[in-house]
């Protein structure tokens, strides 16, 4: 079923191929070219029509049935003004014979936050904000600072004790410390000359439908 683990390892691949290729920039380098460039976003959006294409490709999950596109309206924040209209809709299917709904997974957009997921990423990274360019990001795009605290407590708290993290996190040794999250994930998912946030996105897919605050039962 689509969206019940991890994406697969080729949309992984395709992160760091030459289609979907992410310069080799640090984070407060990647935040700074958000607000001058459409690069990131573009690739992040070519990410996510494939993992739609695969989710229509498989069908309806309840009655296999064909899967009709409907997409629904978001109006993200973090988005610089002449792209919006680029980033103002996600893409999503309904059944044509059951009428059920199938929201793909998506790198752009994490659960029901009204930010991009990778606004989410980089300025919850303790080491961006502490960067001229991270703080002079956020205040640009209008993140609020309690806004921010919101995000930097999922990370060390709530993300912890998802069904996701509790599945892969035997995957990280060394373990993870919340205290280092997410920076430490942007680390360890960097390869050589590629930077890690496309990967990390990509991991971070399945906490992009249904409730993001998804954690282990009995937590």
């Amino acid at each position: 079923m689509v969206g019940a683990g991890v994406p697969s390892k080729s949309l992984k691949k395709k992160c760091c191929s030459e289609k979907l290729h992410f310069p080799n920039l640090e984070c407060s380098t990647v935040c700074d070219a958000l607000l001058q460039t459409p690069v990131f976003l573009t690739v992040l959006k070519l990410i996510d029509m494939e993992l739609a294409a695969e989710l229509r490709a498989a069908c309806c999950q309840y009655c296999h049935g064909v899967l009709d596109q409907a997409d629904f309206p978001r109006k993200p924040r973090g988005v610089p003004a002449n792209l919006r209209d680029e980033h103002d809709s996600r893409f999503s299917f309904c059944c044509r014979s059951c009428r059920k709904r199938h929201t793909a997974m998506s790198v752009r957009f994490l659960g029901r936050r009204v930010y991009l997921g990778l606004m989410v990423v980089l300025l919850s990274a303790k080491h961006v904000m502490e960067m001229a360019t991270g703080a002079r990001v956020a205040q640009a795009l209008a993140v609020p600072m309690r806004t921010l605290e919101r995000w930097r407590n999922w990370w060390q708290e709530r993300f912890m004790q998802t069904k996701l993290w509790q599945a892969q996190c035997a995957r990280f040794m060394p373990p993870v410390s919340s205290t280092t999250l997410p920076g430490e994930l942007l680390h360890r998912f960097a390869d050589g000359a590629t930077p890690g946030l496309p990967t990390l996105l990509v991991f971070l897919t399945p906490l992009s439908i249904g409730v993001i605050f998804d954690v282990v039962d009995g937590q």
